[in-house]
């Protein structure tokens, strides 16, 4: 691991989609306002120019907050935009490449979708690793089964590093699976789809506190 840093018990994931059209600036705006300090950006559907720029606006939202963003899959966004780092999966930019893009002190984040997975992204130079789907997800995207508690304390007790956990998590979840051994929760449908996106931030706070 080349930064040492601490994550916080949430850590939200953007969806313009969810959260009714809105830009991912002022998605992030609402986050940081409920005590967000790590969020991701996430859209898979925007054009590369696109991107780019609303990259670079929640980069200028964080910012102002005070809080770090990562940028989901696009490691050369990410270094655009001037975000804290990538998270990265399978079928993005190896993690080896992605730190040697972004350089040392940059967050870099790896999705694994099981024990194994975990414990062998663990070895890369990564500053975390995430573990899911943990429960059955409303994103159709996600087509995997969910791994459960015992997968994350497992995952937990193995990889040597601070684990994420995500899918289908909310906030009458969050509590046993932070108790399981995750480091953080990595949220996405519950807070987009939330009337309060920023009171919703702050449940999840409490829960943490």
């Amino acid at each position: 691991m080349e930064t040492v840093f601490r994550l916080p018990r949430l850590y939200p994931i953007t969806d313009r989609a969810l959260a009714g059209g809105r830009p991912h600036a002022e998605i992030v705006d609402l986050l940081c306002r409920g005590g967000a300090t790590l969020i991701q950006v996430r859209d898979k559907s925007l054009s590369d120019r696109l991107l780019a720029a609303e990259a670079k606006a929640a980069v200028a939202a964080a910012r102002r907050a005070g809080a770090r963003l990562i940028i989901n899959d696009r490691a050369d966004v990410a270094a655009i935009a001037g975000a804290d780092g990538v998270h990265v999966g399978g079928d993005d930019l190896p993690a080896g490449a992605a730190r040697a893009l972004l350089g040392p002190g940059a967050i870099i984040g790896c999705s694994t979708h099981g024990v194994e997975e975990a414990v062998a992204a663990a070895a890369l130079p990564v500053n975390y690793v995430a573990l899911g789907p943990i429960f059955a997800t409303p994103n159709a995207s996600v087509r995997r089964e969910p791994l459960g508690l015992q997968a994350v304390a497992r995952a937990a007790a193995a990889i040597g590093l601070q684990l994420v956990a995500i899918g289908g998590i909310d906030v009458e979840r969050a509590a046993e699976v932070l108790a399981a051994g995750a480091a953080t929760v990595a949220v996405m449908s519950d807070l987009m789809t939330s009337r309060d996106m920023a009171a919703r931030v702050g449940e999840y706070l409490a829960l943490a506190s």
